[in-house]
């Protein structure tokens, strides 16, 4: 190694030690503000592209209850990606999601609520995208409306999912209550 010294080798592999530091300082800190106590529940996961020396990519099913209203239950899929991005936290992921919710119990409604307001939220990249599941109320058919899209700090995407849950009772003797009744303006 005539033409390469060894201070610039050094200062190389010392550039790169605190880079590869800094990322997995950045992707810990990250993951533990994305694990928070009201994350989603994973039911499973299925690879669907193959990488021979890191993480799959995937796609990702989970559960979460509606924390205002008892009763109601979410299931979405994202995708989820691998490689040596997606393996250190720092991918962007894409905005195809599904979503899935259903009556689970005796529907209560634990307070009052807007449309469209922000039922669940998660970060979808390290700085700029995040996913939304937000609810709303449809008073003509007494029916919750729940929808899941993903928006970006400069550009949002236009790809979208809903479901519904229709206020039944659950039960002889359950009573009916009206989404119109805790809807506010």
């Amino acid at each position: 190694m005539p033409f390469v010294s060894k201070v610039l080798l050094r200062r190389l592999a010392g550039g790169l030690r605190a880079g590869v530091l800094a990322a997995i300082c950045a992707a810990t800190l990250f993951g533990a503000a994305a694990h928070a106590s009201d994350e989603p529940d994973l039911i499973f996961r299925r690879s669907t592209v193959f990488k021979w020396l890191t993480p799959n990519d995937k796609l990702a099913t989970y559960g979460v209850d509606d924390p205002e209203i008892e009763g109601v239950a979410c299931h979405f899929t994202v995708p989820e990606k691998g490689g040596i991005k997606g393996w250190l936290g720092v991918a962007e992921e894409v905005s195809d999601i599904s979503l899935a919710c259903r009556q689970i119990g005796p529907i209560r409604f634990k307070a009052k609520f807007q449309q469209g307001d922000d039922m669940f939220r998660q970060r979808r990249s390290l700085f700029f995208k995040k996913m939304q599941i937000v609810r709303g109320c449809d008073t003509k058919r007494n029916v919750l409306v729940y929808m899941v899209y993903s928006d970006r700090l400069i550009e949002g995407s236009p790809k979208n999912s809903t479901s519904s849950v229709p206020v039944m009772p659950w039960g002889a003797g359950d009573a009916i209550q009206k989404c119109a009744d805790f809807f506010s303006n």
